[in-house]
């Protein structure tokens, strides 16, 4: 996934959808018929606004700058029972795990997961009857029809939530990143110092028997990121599609490691108490720092309800265990 700019996550677009056509009252006449009875044609539907699923984009950058929306309106009818042409839709293609929200009210109105999945994010006007619709046996030449029903504009909000099986929780610099890089073939930034990871990273992990299931390297959260405090804030909503989060906490943290753990769970349950539910496991980084005595002293530092193992990525101690432990987790 790419860095900096290039994801985004959120924005802000204003809809209109087509117009409907009126319906045509005409009446018809032709060589041999002076009076003939009515057979003005409907009007054609106004474009929709559509929402598409593509695993071909991951952000909404290709939205960023289309502020506005517009879809075609639909044509009047014609003669001779025509139907006016439909509007043609407005498609907008979108990363799954895109929610679309209005503007106004913040109602959620939809999401989409699934490849090809589509859904109507703002929908065109009706379009009108045409006059044969209303004769009656009183009235057999009705010369007037419906108009179409104008299309809407509003504003409405296309928020992204990554969908990854394993969602990578910690601090800056748990080591979250190297994780990532050294169990798939993603190349998310990488040095000493907090914040190296400013957008989320995807990256596909193989498994055994050409299984592989997805990892989303989350920013690095801080003390009071539910508040809105840091980078953390603005990608915890990513955790909430995470299907099992994997809390990691350093070796070299300078609190214990029940204490970095219990901050960053009290964290995701401020924002969301929902998160507390979710499968959970814990990776102790960096243990190539340890040797087998300390390694034995620190397991006496580590909450007794969740599974946990001492990993390294610089040496692959426990890689394979900590996978095996994270798809049993992801299929129950």
């Amino acid at each position: 996934m790419a860095q900096g700019s290039n994801f985004v996550d959120y924005v802000k677009v204003c809809c209109r959808s087509g117009h409907g056509g009126a319906g045509s009252a005409h009446l018809h006449r032709d060589k041999t018929t002076a009076k003939g009875g009515p057979d003005g044609g409907d009007g054609g539907r106004g474009g929709h606004i559509i929402l598409k699923g593509s695993t071909n984009h991951w952000t909404l950058l290709h939205l960023k700058y289309r502020k506005h929306i517009i879809a075609a309106d639909g044509e009047r009818g014609g003669s001779a029972l025509k139907s006016g042409a439909t509007g043609k839709d407005e498609i907008l293609e979108v990363p799954l795990g895109t929610i679309a929200k209005n503007a106004e009210t913040g109602e959620v109105l939809f999401e989409i997961t699934e490849e090809g999945e589509t859904k109507i994010l703002t929908p065109g006007g009706k379009g009108g009857l045409g006059n044969w619709h209303f004769k009656t046996p009183t009235q057999q030449t009705p010369r007037y029809s419906q108009p179409g029903i104008p299309g809407k504009e509003e504003w409405m909000i296309l928020e992204l939530k990554v969908l990854a099986d394993v969602g990578l929780v910690g601090f800056p610099n748990a080591g979250k990143s190297t994780l990532l890089s050294v169990v798939s073939a993603a190349k998310p930034e990488i040095a000493d110092y907090p914040f190296t990871t400013i957008v989320p990273n995807l990256g596909i992990v193989s498994y055994r028997d050409s299984k592989s299931f997805v990892m989303a390297d989350i920013p690095g959260i801080i003390e009071g990121a539910s508040e809105g405090k840091g980078l953390g804030y603005r990608f915890l909503r990513h955790i909430e599609r995470n299907s099992v989060l994997l809390f990691m906490v350093p070796v070299d943290t300078d609190r214990t490691i029940s204490e970095e753990y219990d901050i960053l769970l009290r964290e995701l349950t401020a924002y969301n108490p929902e998160l507390v539910d979710k499968p959970r496991l814990l990776a102790v980084t960096k243990a190539d720092m340890l040797d087998e005595q300390l390694e034995e002293e620190m397991k006496a530092q580590i909450p007794q309800d969740i599974p946990y193992l001492f990993i390294s990525s610089v040496t692959g101690k426990n890689i394979q265990q900590l996978k095996d432990a994270i798809y049993k987790q992801i299929v129950g």
